[in-house]
């Protein structure tokens, strides 16, 4: 596709999911937007290789058509985005390919089932298969997806860690709401208010929720209401009222604002990414990816790899393995600078990497002394002098993450 055919495809100035559909209608890409219109426009910008890469840039080349399915709220439209994508498994949607550090919506298979927000890693690590009712997800941003999770508990109330009542010893059986129930988080799971089948209507409610199906769910409240009323059970319809006016008037203006600087990302911000890699004596090693954007630390965007080839004592190979699990991350946004721990030998290490992926992004090299304390920098010079201090920054937060995450590591066997 082009600039032109877009100009002929509608598209509302609302949240919802988008489809880039290829030659026969298959499904190429699947995102979302607060704004369907601006958002698909930014793929037909000049810039999409610097601001999305050259793998995305393809994609719309390859497009042949967009369609969307449109939303109440930037919160349906996350949740939507993350069901669609693991029903169709998109050939550009390459997030959830190799990294376990994403988070997951997690439903308990209990009597009482909690609702948890868990990594990737935790959900083979610390569940069986019969511990687990359902999952949701991958959810790539985290920071987005912890917000809509408190927004979704606000409407339906739910247990994380609480003991169910049921299961309280008999001498503790006047015990205290927990806080959540306190503050109308959760339904009062462990003070006995709240039956196991009512319960259950909850973690369906849920449920129905992060499939993406709010219409059937508005559909089976509403009926819900109406039998109660019948009954004369007025008290209960009134919350159940309640419950689909939230519902319908999702106040999610805190993921808006996220979505909209997401929207925006690339204009104005100068972004670099740092890397580095520590393990013992080749053993245990592990690498990380630290970013700083216009001289602050932004955390939400650093990653952990657990090196997954045996390389020994060689940094430069596992250096080029984390770029590669990196650069295959397409709808990351690509920084305007690396830096990388090491020499001009690592430079032209990860140039030949960033070459596969059709990258030219500038690389700087710290070169550090005998107490990891820089000795020089090698690079572009324009560079180093305007960002000398963002550079250097960006590198000791590098090495601290990394040791920090390789102590974990190796303590946690």
């Amino acid at each position: 596709m082009n600039v032109k055919d877009f100009k002929h495809k509608k598209l509302p100035d609302s949240p919802g999911v988008y489809f880039f559909l290829g030659l026969h209608q298959q499904i190429l890409y699947i995102g979302r937007a607060t704004s369907l219109r601006d958002r698909v426009k930014s793929y037909f910008n000049k810039d999409i290789v610097k601001t999305r890469g050259p793998i995305i840039q393809k994609m719309v080349h390859e497009a042949v058509s967009i369609d969307y399915r449109g939303t109440d709220s930037v919160l349906e439209a996350l949740i939507l985005e993350a069901s669609l994508i693991k029903t169709h498994k998109p050939l550009y949607n390459s997030r959830d390919k190799d990294d376990k550090s994403y988070n997951y919506l997690l439903i308990t298979n209990e009597a009482y089932p909690r609702v948890l927000v868990v990594r990737g890693r935790e959900l083979d690590q610390k569940f069986k298969a019969k511990d687990i009712k359902h999952v949701f997800g991958p959810f790539p941003e985290g920071n987005l997806f912890k917000e809509a999770v408190r927004i979704v508990r606000k409407i339906f109330p739910f247990r994380d860690t609480c003991v169910p009542f049921d299961e309280v010893k008999k001498s503790n059986k006047n015990k205290k709401p927990c806080f959540n129930a306190q503050i109308g988080l959760c339904p009062g799971v462990c003070s006995g208010v709240v039956t196991r089948r009512t319960y259950a209507r909850t973690i369906r409610n849920i449920r129905l929720m992060f499939e993406g199906k709010k219409r059937t769910l508005v559909t089976m409240l509403t009926k819900e209401m109406a039998l109660l009323a019948k009954r004369h059970a007025f008290e209960e319809a009134q919350k159940v009222k309640q419950t689909l006016y939230a519902l319908k008037h999702i106040n999610d203006v805190t993921l808006l604002k996220r979505d909209i600087r997401e929207l925006t990302r690339g204009h104005g911000i100068f972004r670099i990414e740092a890397y580095d890699v520590a393990h013992t004596g080749g053993s245990k090693t592990v690498g990380v990816m630290v970013v700083v954007e216009n001289g602050e630390l932004k955390k939400s965007d650093y990653r952990k790899f657990r090196i997954r080839d045996t390389h020994g004592i060689n940094d430069i190979r596992s250096l080029e393995e984390i770029l590669r699990r990196r650069f295959n991350h397409a709808e990351w946004r690509l920084p305007n600078a690396i830096v990388v721990d090491g020499s001009r030998t690592h430079i032209q290490s990860a140039k030949r990497i960033l070459h596969e992926f059709g990258y030219a992004i500038p690389i700087v090299a710290l070169v550090k002394d005998a107490y990891h304390r820089p000795r020089e920098i090698y690079g572009d010079n324009s560079l180093v002098r305007e960002h000398e201090d963002e550079i250097m920054s960006a590198n000791s937060e590098a090495h601290r993450f990394a040791i920090s995450y390789h102590r974990t590591e190796r303590d946690r066997l």
